[in-house]
C-alpha cells in the first residue's frame, strides 16, 4: 500500500490551474495551424492567424488563453494500492483551485447557488470526477471549461429506432444550433449509451481525448470522420464568420445501455481546449 499525501494533489491541482490557462496542449496548436494552411477563405484565415497570435502570448504566462478562465473539472483516477493520508481530499482538491486561481490572477467565475448566484470568490468547489482503478498512481487530468461552449452543450434520450441516423443528425444538428456561439473552431465530444448521466459524462470526458489518437472501434472511427466533415460544411467559420473550419475534432466515447434506451450527449468545447495531466 502507498501513501500519498493529499497536499501533493493540493499542489499539482494548483499547478495544473494555472498551466492549463496558458499552455494549450500540443496536439490541438498543431490542428490550428493545419486548419489555417488549408482554409481558402480569406476572413477564416485570419482568424485563424489571431487565434495563433493569442496561443503565442498566452503561453508568455502573464494574459490567460480566455477572458472566462472556466469552471475547474478535475478527473482522478486512484489506484486501489493507494492510501490518501494528511485531511480530506476533496478539501485538498479546492485548496488546489483556490490557491493556482488566486496566485494565477484568473477570473473567478463560480457562484455559490445556481438560482440566487454570489460569487463564491476563489472559483471554487470544482467539479470533480472520481476513478478507481488498478495501481497505486494518482492520475489528475485538470480540464477548466468555459461555458460559452458549455452553454451550447445538450442531451436526447433516444429510442433504439432512432439509430445512426438518429444519433449523427442530432450531433450536426446541435452544432448548426450552436452556430458561433462557442466561439468555433470547436471540439464536439460524444457520448453515446450508458445512461442519462453516463452519456453526458463520457460527453465530457471525450473531449479530452488527443487529437491524433483514433477511435480503437474502427466503427466510431469512421463516424468521427463523417461527423467532422459533416460539421466543416456547415461553413460556420471560425468565430462563425464562414470558412470550412468550423470543428477541429469530433471525439465519441461509448457505453453498453439499456435494451429500451440510447441516450447520446453532445458536450461542446471551443477551440481553446484545455487540459493537462500530473500522475502522483
Amino acid at each position: 500500500m502507498r501513501e500519498i499525501n493529499v497536499e501533493e494533489i493540493t499542489i499539482a491541482v494548483a499547478e495544473l490551474a494555472v498551466e492549463t490557462n496558458h499552455h494549450l496542449s500540443s496536439d490541438v496548436c498543431s490542428r490550428i495551424n493545419g486548419c489555417r494552411e488549408e482554409e481558402t477563405w480569406p476572413v477564416a484565415k485570419n482568424v485563424l492567424e489571431k487565434i495563433e497570435e493569442n496561443i503565442d502570448i498566452a503561453q508568455q504566462g502573464i494574459f490567460p488563453l480566455c477572458q472566462d478562465t472556466g469552471m475547474a473539472c478535475v478527473f482522478l483516477e486512484i489506484g486501489q494500492d493507494v492510501h490518501l493520508i494528511g485531511g480530506n481530499l476533496e478539501e485538498a482538491i479546492n485548496k488546489g483551485v483556490r490557491k493556482g486561481y488566486g496566485e494565477g490572477y484568473l477570473r473567478k467565475s463560480v457562484v455559490k447557488d445556481p438560482i440566487r448566484r454570489g460569487n463564491t470568490g476563489d472559483n471554487t468547489p470544482a467539479h470533480i470526477h472520481y476513478e478507481i482503478v488498478p495501481g497505486e498512481q494518482v492520475k489528475i487530468v485538470f480540464a477548466p471549461k468555459g461555458f460559452g461552449s458549455e452553454n451550447m452543450s445538450q442531451i436526447k434520450m433516444f429510442p433504439p429506432a432512432a439509430g445512426e441516423k438518429g444519433v449523427k443528425d442530432f450531433v450536426v444538428q446541435v452544432v448548426k444550433e450552436a452556430g458561433a456561439n462557442p466561439c468555433p473552431p470547436i471540439v464536439v465530444g460524444v457520448g453515446i449509451g450508458g445512461t442519462f448521466d453516463r452519456a453526458a459524462l463520457m460527453a465530457k470526458e471525450a473531449l479530452l481525448i488527443p487529437f491524433d489518437e483514433p477511435n480503437p472501434d474502427d466503427y466510431y472511427n469512421e463516424m468521427e470522420k463523417e461527423l467532422l466533415e459533416r460539421i466543416n460544411a456547415l461553413g460556420i467559420g471560425p468565430q462563425g464568420l464562414g470558412g470550412k473550419t468550423t470543428a477541429l475534432a469530433v471525439k465519441i466515447k461509448t457505453y453498453p445501455t439499456h435494451i429500451a434506451g440510447m441516450p447520446v450527449a453532445v458536450n461542446i468545447n471551443c477551440h481553446v481546449s484545455r487540459h493537462a495531466e500530473r500522475v502522483l
